[in-house]
């Protein structure tokens, strides 16, 4: 435990960094480190802290004695205790810079990675109203009061009340939401009951939107609701925790977009990215360093509905996808050519089928890709190996596992997320 660092005791601080999580970083005279959310670099703050642990401190903002240079007041109503947004209070250029140095630290610290490339910053063609799927929580009291939004700020048990000026959805989204707070009726009685329901909404492009109630036993009222809410094309349920197919219950069945030039059926459960212009861009820039792709062998690993596969096989590839999800491999099933083929399981098995290839895509979750899997590929020796990540600490850790057989040729950073401290990055890796 820090010496002499107790709760409630109160600071000034300098912020000089600001970390993956979005909480600016001061240190004490002592130099013990103090995490405080909603500061910025260049801050000359007055904190509380919160809770002490044995390296570090958290703390809350009680006072702004000297804003930093990329400071800027909040866009959003909610922003002071919501959760949802991290880092709203920096001007956008200063998001993206902060996004670059979490990449290029996390790979000098734990990919042990030096004399890398300057990365790339990619805007994103939104800064607000960019998601077009958004998932909240709704709770009722036993008195029938009904609370639903995001997870409060640093206090995930509690959820604060978000309404559509909430600044992260798309506008259809923000419509249909506002729309369902009012046709939900006392007590929200026309969703299904229960004391805590998860509530996700997608949008497609022509402005319609899908309700996925996950919670409850009943199916409560949906026709009511479709008919009250303007925008809301269909409804589906499912159990708490499962991870059964959700049940159609209400509106139209089938809904679709088109997606980097294919079109795909939009369901409840599907993978699509949140940000659809600036995924746009991120895709563009992969099959662009891919390269001249014609007669070559190409393995799409993570391939969700194999957007990158099927367009790098019309562009004269042999592309193999794995993917271990059903629905996206029944998704990307649709309308492939003979030049793409898709197996059904996890990539550590899978993998080494594939072998020999000349380039490999690597788009895997948060956790990085399974064990074994950056190893199996410096034995195999690609030429070139691209990685798309959602995790810049996974990201480092699989590129330190992958050893010195690859040097990093290039890093382009896609911010996916504005306002947040997520970050989206593609790293081009060359044999050595």
């Amino acid at each position: 435990m820090i010496a002499d660092v107790k709760v409630g005791a109160r600071y000034e601080l300098n912020i000089d960094a600001i970390t993956s999580e979005g909480a600016g970083v001061g240190r004490l005279k002592g130099g013990q480190v103090v995490f405080v959310h909603r500061t910025a670099p260049g801050d000359r703050v007055f904190v509380e802290i919160t809770s002490v642990h044995r390296r570090w401190s958290r703390a809350r903002l009680l006072e702004l004695l000297k804003p930093g240079p990329d400071r800027r007041d909040p866009l959003c109503p909610h922003y002071k205790w919501c959760g949802g947004c991290t880092v709203e209070h920096l001007i956008y250029p200063a998001q993206l810079a902060m996004k670059g140095k979490l990449v290029t630290d996390a790979l000098n610290r734990i990919g042990k990675r030096d004399l890398l490339p300057e990365p790339g910053l990619n805007p994103s063609p939104r800064e607000t109203r960019y998601r077009n799927r958004v998932t909240l929580t709704l709770v009722r009291t036993m008195a029938g009061e009904v609370t639903a939004g995001f997870h409060r700020l640093e206090s995930s048990g509690s959820i604060l009340d978000v309404d559509g000026r909430c600044l992260l959805p798309e506008e259809p989204i923000a419509t249909v939401w506002d729309g369902l707070r009012k046709g939900w009726g006392r007590a929200a009685h026309r969703l299904p009951a229960g004391p805590r329901l998860r509530l996700t909404l997608r949008s497609v492009e022509n402005g319609d939107v899908l309700l996925l109630i996950e919670g409850g036993e009943t199916r409560g009222d949906p026709e009511a609701l479709i008919s009250k809410v303007l925008g809301l094309h269909s409804i589906w349920h499912r159990k708490a925790g499962s991870f059964d197919v959700p049940c159609f219950v209400a509106g139209e069945s089938r809904l679709t977009e088109v997606w980097y030039g294919q079109e795909v059926e939009v369901r409840p459960t599907g993978f699509l990215q949140v940000n659809r212009e600036a995924a746009g861009l991120l895709h563009d820039h992969v099959i662009k360093v891919a390269g001249e792709v014609r007669g070559k062998r190409v393995v799409d690993a993570y391939c969700g509905f194999g957007a990158l596969g099927r367009r790098l096989a019309l562009d004269g590839a042999v592309v193999v996808g794995i993917e271990a999800d059903a629905e996206a491999v029944r998704m990307s099933m649709e309308g492939r050519g003979s030049s793409f083929q898709v197996l059904q399981g996890r990539v550590e098995d899978l993998l080494p089928r594939t072998f020999p290839t000349d380039i490999v895509i690597l788009n895997p979750p948060r956790i990085g890709v399974g064990a074994g899997v950056m190893e199996g590929l410096a034995r195999a020796r690609p030429g070139r190996i691209i990685y798309v990540s959602c995790d810049p600490a996974t990201l480092a850790r699989d590129v330190r596992r992958l050893g010195y057989a690859y040097r990093v040729s290039r890093i382009e950073v896609f911010d996916l997320f504005p306002q947040t401290a997520h970050v989206e990055t593609v790293l081009t890796l060359e044999a050595i």
